[in-house]
């Protein structure tokens, strides 16, 4: 678990293929979002960083507030892929918890900017961070939903996990939270604290997940 410029534009772009304009829109609004902040960054500036006339920006994306939901589910997409390799081949379910958690911190380390950008800063948009992860997962083509989808996941982990008979010390969303704290704080320490001289970065994942094991499953 080792933690893992931009180019200038001169003049304007010729019309790129949609998926790549759309790609490129959305690597300047990070850029930009990380820079100068969410509320600071303007569809001006995010335009002219890729290169293109404000209108023709609009065609992609609405407003920045799109452009921060769309980055969001671009991260957690990152993580949901982990997640699915997990489901699929580890059958027992401390295992999966435990794995969720180091998958979790994996995930962090190798996306430091994207980390930065979704989880240290005042970037979310009002509308995820009114309802956070509890957001209703019901259609998964929401914008802003992965992260609520990941903490489900997470949570039916859990949950799944007594229902094989593992006791559990409080509710499976609690539980969830708990877990999310924990990998959480260790992410954000390694991930701003670079330089600070940690006894060793491994250990403190493995031994975060550890007091996370114990703390929630009775027994543990």
């Amino acid at each position: 678990m080792n933690a893992f410029s931009t180019a200038a534009t001169g003049g304007r772009k010729k019309r790129g293929e949609g998926h790549t304009r759309r790609e490129e829109i959305l690597q300047a609004a990070k850029e930009l979002f990380l820079e100068q902040g969410y509320e600071a960054t303007t569809i001006r500036r995010i335009a002219d960083r890729v290169g293109v006339s404000a209108p023709a920006l609009y065609l992609y994306f609405p407003d920045k507030e799109q452009m921060m939901l769309a980055l969001c589910d671009q991260t957690f997409g990152y993580l949901i892929e982990s997640i699915r390799e997990i489901e699929s081949t580890v059958s027992d379910p401390r295992e999966r918890i435990r794995r969720f958690g180091e998958a979790y911190l994996k995930f962090g380390l190798a996306h430091p900017d994207e980390y930065k950008l979704v989880f240290l800063g005042s970037n979310i948009p009002e509308s995820v961070r009114k309802l956070g992860h509890r957001m209703p997962t019901d259609d998964p083509t929401r914008p802003g939903i992965g992260g609520a989808i990941v903490f489900q996941r997470l949570v039916s982990i859990i949950a799944e996990a007594e229902a094989s008979g593992l006791a559990l010390n409080y509710p499976a969303d609690t539980c969830a939270e708990l877990c999310w704290m924990a990998m959480h704080g260790v992410a954000s320490a390694l991930i701003l604290k670079p330089e600070f001289p940690w006894s060793n970065r491994d250990l403190l994942g493995t031994g975060m997940l550890d007091i996370v094991m114990k703390g929630i499953i009775r027994g543990g």
